[in-house]
Parts: structure tokens; C-alpha cells; sequence
């Protein structure tokens, strides 16, 4: 009788011995897994603040690009057409009022002229745009802008059912796609471009064809690579893809693939 008392209190004490080693084995591995998780959150956290950093860095590597473009297009076209209309109304002469009155119709359009360029400008530059009305309409007012050049023809395709998207991002990709137009008035000399954006249910895909000189990928300038390494640098941070087809006299084709 009192072995198998004993026998009783052994088997109690073990069994009690057992839920304490599995209880203090399962708070163990819940601490280890809170704390496993707490640090993967944080992981994930800080690709995500670099993420936005890298993001936030190419927008603003974008605006000092647009910056300087402005620069230029104020210097060598607006500052100029200010220029010549005060030369004119400071040569007038008010003896011959023929003279006067044609001086007066120049002075007149060359300011008219200046003011369009400024709104053209002024629309490149605006975000707001993108943010209310989204790329579509920004990328409408960026070929009229071109248009009005006369530098080149250029077409616009939609194919699918367009989607309002993250205006940060869209914004972006906007800059991408202003970039490839100045690379192509730049260095492509041509005719013809044609911008053609395709819808999926998952993917926005983008190209931008040329008939111009094209080049040998193999041998580009430094300056070239870098800057088509930087274009391809901001679409990875939209989680998307880049490629660029080109061939000497062959023209130029580039692909954006990207997620929406």
C-alpha cells in the first residue's frame, strides 16, 4: 500500500515536473517568437524608411534636373524674347510712326511669346496636376508643350482601362518619362516618338519609341550610361523593370514595366 503511495506521489511529481518544463518550453518559445517577429518588424521598417529615402532622393535628383532645364529654357529663350521686346521699346522711334507701330507689334509678340513659355513651364513644373488629375493629364500637357516645338511628331496610345495611382509614385514616373523625352530632343534627332501606355489588372506598361540615330549600347559615353543607369534605378524603386533597345540609324525603343 505504501509503495504505491509513493508510486502515486513520484508519478504527481513528474507529471507536475512535465507541465512546468512544457509551459516554461512554451513561454520560452513565445518570447523567442514575439522577439523573432519584433526584430522582423523592425527589418521590415527599415527597408521601408530606405525605401522612402531612395524614393525621396530620386524625386529631388529629378527637380534639380527639371531646375537646371528650367534654367536653361528661361536663359536661352524667355530671357531672350524679354530682351529683344525692351531693346525694341527703347528704340522706338517716334518720328516715324510706322516704325514705331511695327517695333510696338514685335515688342507685343515677344512678350506674348514669353508668357506662353512661362505657362508651359508652369505646367511641367506643377504636381498638383498629377495629384488631382492624375499622369494622364500631366502627360497631355507635357506633348502639347512639345508640340508646340515642332521638334518632333509625337503620338500617345492608351490601351486598357487607365488607374488612378499613388500620386508619389506617379509623380515619378512622370519625371522618368520627361527625362526620355530630353534625352531623346537631346541626342535622338527625331521625327517621330511615339509614347504608348498599356493597362493591365496588374501592371502598367510603358514605351517610348524613336526613329532617331539611335546608338551601340556598347559603346555609349560615360554620361549616357549614367544617365540611362539612373533611369533604370528609379523604376526599381517603383518595384518595376527597364529595358532599352537601340541600334545606329535604327532608332531607339525603351520599356518601363511597372505594378499598380
Amino acid at each position: 500500500m505504501e509503495k504505491t503511495h509513493n508510486d502515486i506521489i513520484v508519478f504527481s511529481v513528474v507529471v507536475t515536473l512535465i507541465i512546468m518544463f512544457l509551459g516554461i518550453y512554451i513561454i520560452g518559445m513565445l518570447y523567442l517568437y514575439k522577439k523573432r517577429q519584433a526584430k522582423i518588424s523592425e527589418k521590415l521598417n527599415e527597408l521601408q524608411l530606405e525605401k522612402e529615402k531612395a524614393i525621396l532622393n530620386a524625386q529631388l535628383e529629378m527637380q534639380e534636373q527639371t531646375f537646371n532645364q528650367i534654367s536653361k529654357e528661361i536663359h536661352d529663350n524667355i530671357s531672350l524674347s524679354l530682351t529683344l521686346a525692351k531693346l525694341n521699346l527703347n528704340t522706338l522711334d517716334f518720328s516715324d510712326e510706322e516704325y514705331r507701330v511695327k517695333k510696338i507689334h514685335n515688342s507685343v509678340e515677344l512678350i506674348t511669346r514669353s508668357i506662353l513659355e512661362l505657362n508651359d513651364i508652369s505646367k511641367s513644373l506643377n504636381s498638383e496636376i498629377i495629384i488631382n488629375q492624375g499622369i494622364l493629364k500631366a502627360l497631355e500637357l507635357e506633348i502639347s508643350k512639345i508640340a508646340n516645338t515642332g521638334i518632333f511628331q509625337l503620338t500617345f496610345n492608351i490601351e486598357g482601362t487607365p488607374v488612378f495611382g499613388d500620386a508619389k509614385k506617379e509623380i515619378l514616373i512622370f519625371r522618368v518619362i520627361q527625362e526620355s523625352f530630353n534625352n531623346i530632343i537631346k541626342h535622338s534627332l527625331a521625327e517621330k516618338v511615339v509614347l504608348s501606355l498599356k493597362y493591365s489588372q496588374d501592371y502598367l506598361k510603358i514605351s517610348i519609341v524613336d526613329d532617331g540615330k539611335g546608338f551601340d549600347p556598347k559603346k555609349i559615353t560615360d554620361k549616357t550610361k549614367a544617365g540611362l543607369n539612373n533611369i533604370s534605378s528609379r523604376i526599381k524603386l517603383l518595384n518595376g523593370t527597364f529595358s532599352i533597345n537601340s541600334l545606329p540609324n535604327k532608332g531607339t525603343e525603351i520599356h518601363f514595366s511597372l505594378p499598380i
